[in-house]
């Protein structure tokens, strides 16, 4: 599945809003990957997949942002079927 992202770094929260885009709230500074970092996590937890099943396809360095989140072999996926 792919969702596009909009991140907000340096937030008092660390949460995701549904939507189009999909808000991210996120900790970290986007200095040294660190915020791209604390997104993947955070929508690794939210989506109950594993951190590696989570990648960024475009807006490394941007907050917009396009997420691949690979749902193949969770639970979700089970359920959609």
């Amino acid at each position: 599945m792919r969702i596009s992202v909009r991140v907000i770094p340096g937030s008092s929260r660390s949460d995701v809003e549904p939507g189009d885009p999909w808000r991210v709230h996120v900790h970290a500074r986007p200095a040294e990957g660190k915020a791209n970092e604390e997104l993947l996590q955070i929508l690794s937890r939210h989506f109950g997949v594993a951190r590696s099943a989570v990648r960024i396809l475009r807006g490394h360095a941007s907050r917009s942002k396009t997420v691949e989140i690979g749902l193949e072999d969770t639970a979700m996926a089970e359920d959609t079927r």
